[in-house]
């Protein structure tokens, strides 16, 4: 429960941030380190643009809104982003762009429409966006550009339209005619036939124009329409043929791409003015020696030396000698790739001794053969045979290219290579033999290769490495193994590894980290990767297999088959101060020591997630020396406290992933610890929507410095309509203890005094009550007018046992002997039928004055003191002298001290006493009764104290003497 100081300070706060906005966006995400200028709104259910991106800031410089329903951008969308250069709206189902859809956008500089449906575009479209210089409609349903679409965008350097239903380019070159800006044009998988054109013309900067998988039947252009083209690509239209080249000025390409087309290069080489060595004859049909030696005859025609020969995708089954005898010299490249080759022999290359790259990709090769006695290739640097079906490597398989630096045999089926395969290669620096079939490696593999910088062996059946393996690699920095079934390493396994930075053994079947391995690399190794092994501690006590790591900055542990870590050795990462990296997710992890990450005081990324069983409970100071934490991914390790004692001393982390965790609450005294959180995730956790998050709601809410992912979606538990940023906290900033003491104490002092107020107040809170019930029936405003013209002189209150007296003495001396007064008796006057309270009241207020008849038995009766309740209200309350007390018989104080109203109008007012048979003379005393009760009623003032003769029997006592002694012989008393 929140104390009164608490509240009251967190009031302060609320009211000293109240202007600022939250940090948290309802559809999208800002990139965690961009400072407010990156935003993703990816995989959204939200249909509308305005509701999707309405609450991001004008600081927003790159946007990107994917994979989402939307189907319609209205005018004015982007208003708010007046800073926006990058926008990306592709992969969605936009239809409709409304004609100021981009209005204010000045500073816009790349557009992406790309994957969406749209079909016609407004003229005016991208008026605003003087400064636009990429943009892209791919993949989507134009059949025509409007005239003047591009009028505005002078600045535009990449256009690309590809993937459309476009038919006519002279619209498309009218379009961009005066782009003088544009360097590149797009307009692949579209049906055009033709490059015809009215009277416009291509820009001069333009230099590449992509036209492949067209219509095309022929060009149809002027002769220098195409004049300032470098890159022209017309692969695969089809239907394309040699003739319409015919005129065509192409002097100026540099990369000429005509991949099934119906064009004769020998023939197009003859009619085309064209640099023989820039066309790409890939996919020309040039599949058997015949025609490979009539296109080499011609290009040596053209030009002595090329740059680059493309083969590929020919078909090509077989070289000879001659093949090539007859081309010019190749200074460059030659591709062979994607042919039907089976077997090489470099011989077939002859006099091309000056080629510096050659690649066999995806062939049918399936070995490689030595090639001592082949020609030697002394400038050959690059040789690729990747994407082959490669069994064996024989010896000296690459003696004829011994200079080479970059060797890739990988996405083989290499399982044999022989100890001297990679004999003479002493240049090599990668050699890439990832994804084959390799068991065995020999300690003399890579003998003559001490220039290897890359070796990648990944993904292959290696199971143990043997002494002296790697033993000359001292050069080699870099070293993946992964992949693989690697056991164990034999002692000097590692031994050479002089110079080794990067270290991979993912997905092997290492059980333990063996520390001596390390010693060779102790001083280099940067990264170490060993995820999804088999390794597993049964203790939390060893010694650091790190510990002379003392440059290591990544280090990967995370997923170890089959049930994970399951223990965290206290010491494991002793040692390791320089460590930036640690990895550990998916490791079923019990239990996580308090002092399990004391060393790693210079780690910035720490990855938790997924990484322990259950429900985690995070022991507090288990983070206590990672001050340079910059980010921490928790993600669905069973949280259930997130405290200031577990992560308070990330005082420098800037991103909280904390999402899919079980924590009701998150104390906002732990989140205000952390002065650098810019970032923080908690979706997919059940937290309460009660006042235990109260504080929580405010500081996400109010918080201008972190972003909360998705904060305005995160819903309540118990009812997903609720969302935790805006349930009722009203509740929550009352001190409930101090209502509940207060409260408490008011039912403690009512039981208390309750029984007491019972007793001493009886008969006033019963006449309280039939007052208000009288008023509440209007009964006052009747009595008051009955007191106006009052009926009776005087009502008689009096107790049945009394009623003899009177009859016999008081009624004949009031209405009889020449009195002329009207009372009001009770079996006399009382309505029939009607309630006796009701009758009482009546009585009382319909009469000048009530007589009360005064006796024991009338002090016991509950109606008798109802009757001199109602008289007494008059008289306290009022002030109406209507009150006039009898009594039949002595009554002694201690017994009229039982009935305080009675006392207290015995206090104030003048009463009479029937004269008894102690009287000297009765007959004169009760003469002089009734003469003073007469002069009572007619009077409308107090009685006057008169004095009486003691010589009549009468003795004279004041209210003083009364209360301190009462004579028997009293038979009336005056003031």
């Amino acid at each position: 429960m929140a104390s009164p100081m608490l509240l009251l300070s967190a009031t302060v706060v609320l009211g000293a941030v109240h202007l600022i906005s939250g940090y948290s966006f309802n559809n999208c995400i800002e990139d965690p380190y961009s400072n407010g200028q990156s935003f993703k709104c990816i995989h959204r259910k939200e249909k509308n643009m305005s509701a999707l991106i309405n609450d991001l800031p004008p600081s927003a410089i790159n946007l990107t809104v994917c994979i989402n329903p939307l189907w319609h951008i209205p005018n004015k969308s982007f208003v708010h982003l007046p800073n926006l250069q990058h926008l990306r709206i592709d992969d969605n189902h936009l239809k409709i762009i409304d004609q100021y859809a981009f209005q204010n956008l000045h500073q816009l500089k790349s557009l992406n429409l790309s994957f969406n449906d749209i079909s016609d575009l407004n003229p005016s479209l991208f008026k605003d966006l003087h400064n636009l210089t990429f943009l892209s409609l791919t993949k989507n349903k134009l059949k025509q550009l409007p005239e003047g679409i591009f009028s505005t965008v002078l600045n535009l350097d990449t256009l690309i339209m590809r993937q459309n239903f476009l038919t006519h380019f002279s619209g498309i070159a009218e379009s961009v005619s005066h782009l003088m800006n544009l360097r590149i044009l797009d307009l692949c998988f579209n049906s055009l036939t033709s490059l015809s054109h009215s009277n416009a013309s291509l820009p001069k900067s333009l230099t590449t124009l992509y036209l492949c998988r067209n219509n095309l039947f022929t060009l149809g252009c002027e002769h220098s329409f195409l004049r300032f083209i470098q890159l022209l690509d017309l692969s695969y239209n089809s239907r394309l043929p040699t003739m319409a080249f015919q005129g065509v000025d192409l002097r100026h390409i540099n990369y000429l791409r005509l991949r099934s087309t119906s064009v004769k290069v020998v023939e197009f080489l003859n009619i085309s003015n064209v640099h023989a060595g820039h066309v790409d004859f890939s996919g020309t049909g040039l599949k058997n020696d015949t025609l490979l030696m009539e296109l080499c005859k011609q290009l040596k025609k053209k030009v002595k030396e090329i740059t680059y020969l493309r083969l590929s995708s020919n078909g090509i089954e077989n070289l000879t000698y001659y093949t090539l005898s007859s081309c010019p010299k190749i200074k460059g490249t030659l591709d062979l790739s994607h042919n039907q080759l089976k077997k090489i022999s470099l011989n077939f290359l002859n006099n091309q001794t000056n080629i510096k790259s050659f690649s066999a990709e995806h062939n049918h090769l399936t070995s490689l053969s030595s090639c001592k006695t082949q020609h030697y290739f002394p400038n050959l640097e690059e040789l690729s045979y990747r994407y082959n079906r490669i069994l064996s490597v024989g010896s000296h398989a690459f003696y004829c290219t011994r200079n080479i630096k970059m060797l890739k045999l990988n996405i083989n089926t290499i399982s044999f290579l022989h100890r001297n395969a990679l004999k003479g290669l002493e240049r090599l620096e990668m050699l890439r033999l990832d994804n084959n079939l390799l068991t065995d490696l020999f300690n003399n593999t890579f003998e003559d290769n001490f220039n290897l910088q890359i070796l990648n062996l990944r993904n292959n059946r290696i199971s143990v490495i043997f002494n002296g393996t790697f033993l000359n690699l001292r050069n080699l920095t870099t070293l993946d193994l992964g992949g693989n079934k690697i056991t164990h390493f034999e002692q000097s396994g590692l031994n050479g590894l002089k110079s080794l930075s990067k270290f991979y053994l993912d997905g092997n079947n290492l059980k333990q980290i063996d520390t001596s391995l390390y010693r060779v690399f102790q001083d280099t190794l940067t990264v170490l990767d060993l995820q999804s092994n088999q390794i597993r501690f049964l203790t939390k006590d060893i010694g650091s297999p790190f510990m002379n790591l003392s440059k290591l900055s990544d280090l990967k542990l995370d997923g170890q088959r089959p049930h994970g870590l399951t223990i965290l050795p206290r010491t494991l990462f002793r040692g390791l101060h320089s460590l930036k990296s640690l990895y550990l997710t998916n490791n079923n992890i019990i239990y996580l020591t308090p002092d399990a990450f004391d060393d790693l005081t210079d780690l910035h990324f720490l990855s938790l997630d997924n990484c322990c069983v259950g429900v985690t409970q995070l022991q507090p100071g288990v983070f206590k020396n990672l001050r340079n934490l910059r980010k921490l991914i928790v993600e669905n390790m069973g949280i259930q406290n997130f405290t200031k004692e577990v992560f308070g001393n990330l005082t420098q982390l800037h991103t909280l992933q904390l999402n899919r965790n079980v924590m009701e609450q998150i104390q906002v005294d732990a989140l205000e610890s952390l002065p650098k959180l810019h970032y923080l995730d908690i979706r997919n956790i059940p937290l309460s929507c009660t006042c235990k998050n109260s504080m929580l709601q405010n500081w996400t809410i109010h918080n201008p410095n972190v972003q909360v992912v998705y904060l305005y979606n995160l819903p309540c538990p118990h009812d997903a309509k609720l969302k935790l940023y805006n349930f009722d906290t009203k509740v929550c900033y009352i001190d409930l203890g101090e209502y509940l003491f207060f409260s408490t104490s008011v039912v403690i002092f009512l039981f208390t005094v309750t029984p007491l107020l019972y007793v001493k107040l009886y008969w006033k809170m019963k006449y309280s009550y039939y007052v208000f019930r009288s008023w509440f029936s209007e009964q006052w405003r009747r009595l008051r007018e009955e007191e106006e013209n009052c009926k009776y002189d005087a009502f008689i209150s009096y107790n049945s046992s009394d009623e003899q007296w009177v009859m016999d003495q008081l009624l004949p001396n009031l209405e009889g002997n020449g009195s002329s007064f009207k009372l009001c008796l009770h079996h006399r006057d009382f309505e029939l039928g009607r309630d006796i309270v009701d009758n009482i009241v009546s009585a009382v207020y319909s009469s000048r004055k009530t007589i009360c008849v005064v006796s024991r038995d009338f002090l016991r009766s509950e109606w008798c003191s109802l009757e001199i309740q109602l008289a007494s209200y008059r008289l306290f309350d009022e002030h109406q002298d209507v009150l006039l007390l009898v009594f039949l018989e002595p009554i002694t104080e201690r017994q009229v001290s039982s009935y305080h109203r009675m006392r207290k109008v015995m206090l104030k007012k003048t009463y009479l006493q029937w004269p008894g048979s102690g009287c000297t003379d009765p007959t004169q005393a009760q003469a002089l009764f009734w003469n003073q009760l007469r002069r009572a009623m007619r009077t409308g003032s107090r009685l006057e104290t008169e004095e009486n003769d003691k010589s009549k029997g009468c003795v004279t006592e004041s209210k003083e003497h009364f209360e301190t002694h009462t004579s028997d012989e009293n038979y009336y008393l005056l003031p």
